[in-house]
């Protein structure tokens, strides 16, 4: 099991692990994008593979969503599959997978009651869907402590 580590490189990163490929992934720190939705689950790798500090560039930019949580199997198991070694114990991968599930389950939330609707088309919104005060719980309240388990568990 490889150390848990920070590196500040292009952002706040947390090592993950290293995949099948002997690249070491890194998950990107949350920001807040655009005055109005968090941007998180993003997944690098770096020019410099064994000191990426010392990168000129990401190499490889990733989406935790895409590889792990619309599979065929289970979140867990397409984690196992996709990484060599990782600085998580089984029962933190299970932990991160529903933390990551639950994240991008209330990121669109936040998003719906920020429009109004889905959307899509202007035409299905509905005044009743937009809600700025249950929108802000998730954003401002829900969501940080939601980052805040995924940066223990990624650090502790």
């Amino acid at each position: 099991m490889l150390n848990k580590k920070t590196i500040n490189k292009f952002g706040e990163h947390y090592l993950i692990g290293i995949n099948q490929d002997g690249e070491y992934v890194w998950l990107e720190k949350e920001s807040w994008d655009c005055g109005w939705y968090w941007g998180f689950g993003y997944l690098h790798t770096y020019t410099n593979n064994r000191q990426p500090t010392r990168s000129v560039d990401i190499q490889s930019h990733q989406h935790f969503d895409s590889l792990f949580l619309r599979g065929p199997e289970n979140g867990y198991e397409m984690f196992k599959k996709y990484f060599k070694d990782t600085v998580l114990t089984k029962d933190e991968i299970w932990e991160l997978v529903d933390l990551m599930h639950t994240f991008y389950k209330l990121k669109e939330a936040a998003a719906v009651f920020n429009h109004g609707y889905s959307h899509y088309t202007d035409r299905a919104r509905l005044d009743i869907v937009k809600n700025k005060e249950l929108e802000d719980k998730l954003n401002k309240e829900i969501l940080p402590e939601v980052f805040n388990r995924i940066r223990e568990l990624l650090t502790k």
